[in-house]
C-alpha cells in the first residue's frame, strides 16, 4: 500500500513538473491572455468590475516606462539571475531592527507569481514562486521577462499591463509615454489598487522624481534578447 502511495505521488509531481515546465515554454513565445490574480480579482469584485488587459510587443511599450519599472522595482533586473541575495539580504537586516517591512522581490519573482502563482502569502507559494523563477531565468530573455511582466502586472484597480494602464491614466498608447508619465505609473506599483498614476500628493511627487533621478543614473537601457546560456556561448 506504501509503495502504491509513493508511486502515485511520484507520478503526481512528475505530471505537475512536466505541465508547469511546459506552461513556461508556452509563454517564452505565446501572450499571456489571463492570469490566476485577474481571476482572483473578479471573484472578489462587486458588481460592474471590469478586466482591462491589452497585450502588446515591447516594441510598442515606451523605453522610459521600462527603464521607469527596474529603477522603481529591481534596479539589479539586468544582473541577477532571478534573485537579488544583496536585496534580501539588507530587507531582512532592516526588518529585525524594527524598522518598515521591505520586500525583496524581483521582476522575475514578481512575473513568476502574477502569472502562474496567487497573491496571499506562504511557504508554499514562495517554494513555488522560487521554483519558477529558476524556470523563467533559464528559458526566458530577460527582455522576454520585462514584457511579460509589463503586460501582467497589476496597475490599478482592474487595469493590467502597460497598455491598459497608459490609456487608463494618461489617455494614449503605451509607446508614447514620456519619462514622467512612466514614473507616475512605476511609483503605483507597490499599491496600485491604492495610488493613483495621476494623483499630485507631495509624497506621490517626491517619488516620481526619485524614480526619475533613478533613471538618469541608470542611463540607457539593453536588454538581452536570448536567454541565459550556462556554457556562456
Amino acid at each position: 500500500m506504501l509503495k502504491r502511495l509513493i508511486k502515485y505521488l511520484f507520478k503526481f509531481l512528475l505530471w505537475l513538473f512536466a505541465f508547469s515546465l511546459l506552461g513556461v515554454i508556452i509563454y517564452k513565445w505565446v501572450p499571456v491572455p489571463y492570469t490566476p490574480l485577474m481571476a482572483i480579482r473578479s471573484l472578489e469584485a462587486k458588481d460592474n468590475f471590469t478586466t482591462k488587459h491589452d497585450w502588446v510587443s515591447i516594441d510598442h511599450i515606451s523605453k522610459d516606462l521600462q527603464l521607469a519599472v527596474i529603477c522603481a522595482e529591481d534596479q539589479n533586473f539586468l544582473k541577477h539571475r532571478g534573485f537579488d541575495f544583496k536585496a534580501i539580504e539588507k530587507a531582512m537586516d532592516n526588518n529585525k531592527k524594527g524598522k518598515k517591512v521591505r520586500g525583496a522581490s524581483t521582476i522575475t519573482q514578481q512575473t513568476a507569481k502574477n502569472v502562474f502563482l496567487w497573491p496571499q502569502r506562504s511557504w508554499l507559494r514562495k517554494g513555488l514562486e522560487a521554483y519558477f523563477t529558476f524556470l523563467i531565468e533559464t528559458f526566458w530573455s530577460k527582455e522576454r521577462i520585462l514584457e511579460v511582466y509589463l503586460n501582467s502586472i497589476e496597475m490599478g484597480n482592474g487595469i493590467y499591463g502597460a497598455e491598459a494602464a497608459s490609456q487608463y491614466w494618461f489617455k494614449k498608447p503605451a509607446q508614447k509615454l514620456t519619462k514622467y508619465e512612466a514614473a507616475s505609473i512605476a511609483v503605483i506599483l507597490p499599491n496600485p489598487r491604492e495610488y493613483r498614476a495621476t494623483r499630485k500628493s507631495n509624497y506621490m511627487e517626491n517619488r516620481r522624481q526619485w524614480v526619475m533621478k533613478q533613471m538618469r543614473y541608470h542611463g540607457t537601457l539593453v536588454l538581452k534578447k536570448q536567454a541565459y546560456d550556462p556554457t556562456g556561448n
